[in-house]
């Protein structure tokens, strides 16, 4: 019902605005009346009638319209009932008939224009509940962990691409996972879903990462084999990394299949946590018999994880020259997880101009301080900004 309320004075205040507006093509057209009228008669003045249609269709219906251009007609006549009398000769009929077939053109482009864009309202609304159901938003906080994300796609009027992330909490911490699906469209899209199920599935069941990452890249494999998705086996795959974040020891598990390594912010320093030995991509196992191998790495408290998808660190400029995730994160490093993805997206659109090439996705995970043991208070001070430019900060 608050949503309906809204929707209505929304509607209510458009058409407010509308009809204030209506005055300014109405003004225009008694302007125009009035100085054909008075100015000499070797200077005609009624063909600019037809802007007072025109300047309706930019902000109201195409009914509006319409009645605009009716009322600019009958300007039109007044104009020709004024002595000398213009009714009836060829060229004042040439300007009536003018004026009725442009306003006609005009009020249909706005009938075909309003129609489009409520489509497009629709598409985005479809777009905006996939993305919810299948990219369910990441918590800001999950257990010792503060979460941000960023999803961007590539494809106009689409919230949604091949790009994938979720996190699973488990009994003893956290499990997550960025993956990106080669391709695009409704075929991606079914992919993702498919491991996105697949991962939230499995990572309460499977006990270490080698056998979740085997489970992934069997149910990957499994339905690339359908005849229905795929003619050939292996012609699509998906990159992925999955980390394991435990809730007691200040570490990160991770296991790379064929994904861009995440980065390690830590005192404005920033590290690539490169996989020793990393796994092909998944979809290729029954092809290659992966072996996965878990990458160790320390994650103390204020440290921060990036994780992100190609379509970051390949987007270019207009020069062509690739986004320095890197060297753009290290600025950021002391900033906390939701303010380092904010600052991560508004620049990557203003690298590439605002129109990415493939869809980026971005996480940022930061470890918290552990809770002070029960009856002691010496931990670490909480840090408390000293300004309002900090707040955002670590």
């Amino acid at each position: 019902m608050h949503l309906l309320g809204q929707v209505f004075s929304h509607r209510q205040r458009s058409g407010h605005s509308s009809v204030a507006l209506l005055a300014v093509p109405l003004g225009l057209i008694l302007a125009i009346t009035l100085a054909d009228v008075f100015s000499p008669r070797g200077v005609p003045l009624g063909p600019l009638l037809i802007v007072a249609p025109a300047i309706t269709a930019s902000f109201a219906g195409p009914v509006l319209t319409a009645v605009m251009g009716v009322v600019a007609v009958a300007a039109l006549f007044s104009i020709g009932l004024t002595p000398p009398i213009l009714l009836g000769t060829l060229y004042f009929d040439s300007q009536v008939i003018s004026l009725l077939v442009v306003s006609a053109i005009v009020t249909v482009f706005r009938y075909l224009q309003g129609r489009h864009s409520r489509e497009l309202t629709q598409v985005r609304t479809v777009s905006e509940t996939t993305q919810r159901v299948l990219l369910r938003p990441l918590p800001h906080r999950i257990g010792p962990l503060w979460v941000a994300s960023v999803y961007l796609a590539a494809q106009e009027q689409s919230l949604i691409g091949g790009d994938l992330y979720a996190t699973v909490r488990t009994p003893c911490g956290t499990r997550l996972i960025i993956g990106d699906v080669m391709g695009k469209g409704l075929t991606a899209l079914g992919d993702a879903a498919l491991l996105l199920g697949a991962f939230r599935e499995a990572a309460h069941r499977e006990a270490t990462l080698p056998d979740l990452m085997a489970y992934l890249d069997h149910s990957v494999c499994w339905h690339l084999a359908e005849p229905s998705e795929r003619d050939q086996v292996g012609e699509c795959f998906i990159t992925a990394a999955v980390l394991d974040i435990p809730d007691e020891h200040p570490m990160v598990q991770m296991v790379v299949c064929g994904h861009p390594p995440p980065l390690l912010l830590r005192d404005w320093q920033v590290t690539t946590l490169r996989a020793t030995h990393p796994a092909p991509p998944l979809g290729l196992g029954e092809l290659t018999r992966p072996d996965y191998h878990v990458d160790t790495f320390a994650f103390e408290p204020r440290d921060v994880l990036l994780l992100h998808t190609d379509g970051v660190t390949e987007a270019r400029d207009a020069q062509g020259a690739f986004y320095p995730l890197a060297e753009r994160a290290a600025s950021w490093a002391h900033y906390k997880p939701s303010a380092l993805i904010r600052h991560l997206r508004a620049d990557l659109l203003a690298h590439v101009g605002g129109h990415l090439a493939d869809d980026a996705a971005a996480i940022a995970v930061q470890r918290t301080f552990p809770p002070a043991p029960t009856g002691t208070t010496e931990h670490a001070p909480p840090f408390r900004p000293t300004d309002e430019g900090d707040q955002d900060r670590l």
